[in-house]
């Protein structure tokens, strides 16, 4: 699915506040594999100066939070960004609960436990109808803070233009299209160089090697080896 990006071409910021440390991090973890912008706040207080220094597009707020609810923290973030996104996120699941989230002026509202799938549609959707960011084009894959574009054959990490041949390009384009999923040494075999090719493993182990160098080296590692099956590219 394309990357949603701010109208000036910027990643989407989000807030996360929850005083779960276990949901803050996976949330934060899923989101910013979106390629998103992500701060975490545990408690109502820091969630109101956080909101003010990183001015977010979209927050995901626990409503039972230790200090301020969620209802009032909403109110002060919302006193000086009008237009952020809200989707509150928290146990309470009684209709009344609901109404009162959603008459207060929130944007949407999940229940815990969520799926995260969930969560993240509803922050896409909540964004689209704000008119607050826009879909990459398809010919673009992000991972992180690699980036592809098909079309003009670039690819970029951390914004450094980095120089593939035809062949770690194809490479590359194939880890990028499957992020997460480990791949087979055959798999790739099939999909770089064809089935005719009648190459051998170790020119897969080579070429992902001069990929590592161009891609990983110096960084934190995004192709991995999961021995015994494949390599998998993991944002």
């Amino acid at each position: 699915m394309p990357m949603l990006l701010r109208p000036d071409g910027a990643p989407v910021r989000v807030l996360v506040v929850d005083d779960e440390p276990d949901i803050a991090e996976v949330l934060h973890e899923v989101l910013r594999q979106e390629g998103w912008e992500v701060r975490v706040a545990g408690d109502g207080a820091a969630a109101v100066r956080l909101a003010a220094e990183f001015r977010p597009d979209a927050v995901v707020l626990d409503v039972m939070l230790p200090d301020l609810d969620g209802l009032e923290i909403m109110r002060r973030v919302r006193g000086r960004l009008p237009e952020v996104c809200v989707l509150f996120l928290t146990a309470r699941d009684a209709v009344e609960d609901r109404v009162a989230g959603i008459t207060a002026g929130g944007d949407d509202y999940v229940t815990k436990p969520f799926s995260l799938e969930e969560v993240l549609a509803r922050l896409r959707g909540l964004l689209r109808r704000a008119g607050m960011a826009r879909a990459e084009p398809d010919n673009r894959l992000v991972a992180g803070d690699l980036a592809m574009d098909e079309e003009a054959r670039e690819v970029t990490r951390g914004g450094t233009l980095i120089d593939l041949t035809p062949t770690e390009f194809e490479l590359l384009r194939l880890l990028m299209r499957n992020p997460r999923r480990v791949l087979s040494k055959g798999q790739i075999l099939d999909h770089v160089w064809s089935y005719d090719f009648g190459g051998q493993a170790h020119v897969v182990e080579l070429y992902i090697s001069y990929l590592r160098k161009k891609i990983d080296a110096g960084r934190e590692p995004l192709i991995h080896t999961v021995r015994g099956v494949g390599y998998v590219l993991r944002p």
